[in-house]
């Protein structure tokens, strides 16, 4: 049956829709001939194909001829196949710009491990979380965003945190995703002279995940010089890594960004967590 009366209508989900999207969400899209208003964050998994303009607007807008307000994040999984991957953001741009009118649009093309993710979303960017970008992402801000998570096959260097910093200015909560060593910049931080790196400020991080990255970004995170955490309160943190990076918990450019850590969660060890009592020593120095 159809649904006359329903004028807005708001979908936001955290978990990923495989075949569910197709058979529950699309029909039920075009039962609502009057709506006005949608707001639309999802994601979706083992697909062949990316999300784009062109199906939004064959499969969702064209049943919805009075709508004037869209929102809208679809993220988009799919295994690595010889047409999607030869798919760029221009290509997927352009069809955001050919079928959708209401509102500035963008997009991200994310590769991880053998498969592409690829958002499609409207500005502003109205949402709290962000699932899965990698080096590649608009220098646009991303103000209402509080959880992240960042993931790639290309390792992360110095300068992508600074942009991380600056486009999402409010993030709480972030995880790294990256087995990739930026060991082709230590050199330049081990020397006297690192004047040309500026520090990465994420002022409001609480939580942060290092559990599935590389020993690099425990330093590029824990190290004062290269990065500014003055609210971290909870960290996920492989211990060999964290023992390494604080020199058995004695360097001194590692106390100030770990000194408010209350919840210390250990991965891939027996150990589960060290609470904010045996805290005063972790990743400080020594008097």
């Amino acid at each position: 049956d159809d649904l006359p009366n329903m004028k807005y209508f708001s979908l936001t989900s955290h978990c990923y829709f495989e075949d569910g999207y197709d058979t529950n969400i699309l029909p039920l899209f075009r039962r609502m001939s009057n709506l006005e208003e949608l707001t639309l964050h999802i994601n979706l998994r083992n697909r062949t194909t990316f999300i784009d303009g062109t199906h939004i607007y064959n499969e969702i807008l064209v049943h919805m001829p009075r709508l004037h307000a869209f929102n809208f994040h679809i993220s988009t999984q799919t295994e690595i196949n010889p047409l999607v991957h030869h798919l760029s953001k221009d290509d997927i741009q352009r069809t955001l710009n050919d079928n959708i009118k209401y509102q500035q649009m963008d997009c991200i093309i994310t590769y991880i491990h053998s498969g592409t993710e690829c958002h499609v979303f409207s500005l502003p960017f109205m949402f709290e979380d962000l699932h899965n970008i990698g080096n590649t992402f608009p220098n646009i801000v991303f103000s209402h965003v509080r959880r992240l998570r960042v993931i790639d096959n290309v390792p992360f260097q110095h300068e992508f945190f600074n942009r991380i910093a600056f486009s999402f200015p409010l993030l709480e909560s972030l995880i790294v995703i990256n087995y990739n060593s930026q060991s082709s910049i230590s050199d330049e931080w081990n020397s006297d002279d690192n004047q040309l790196h500026s520090i990465a400020k994420f002022n409001y991080l609480e939580s942060l995940f290092l559990g599935k990255a590389d020993i690099d970004y425990v330093d590029q995170f824990l190290d004062e010089r290269k990065t500014h955490v003055p609210r971290l309160t909870e960290l996920t943190i492989d211990y060999d890594h964290l023992a390494i990076v604080t020199d058995n918990f004695t360097r001194d450019t590692t106390r100030l960004n770990c000194i408010k850590v209350e919840r210390l969660h250990f991965f891939n060890t027996g150990i589960n967590k060290i609470n904010n009592e045996n805290m005063n020593s972790i990743c400080a120095a020594e008097s």
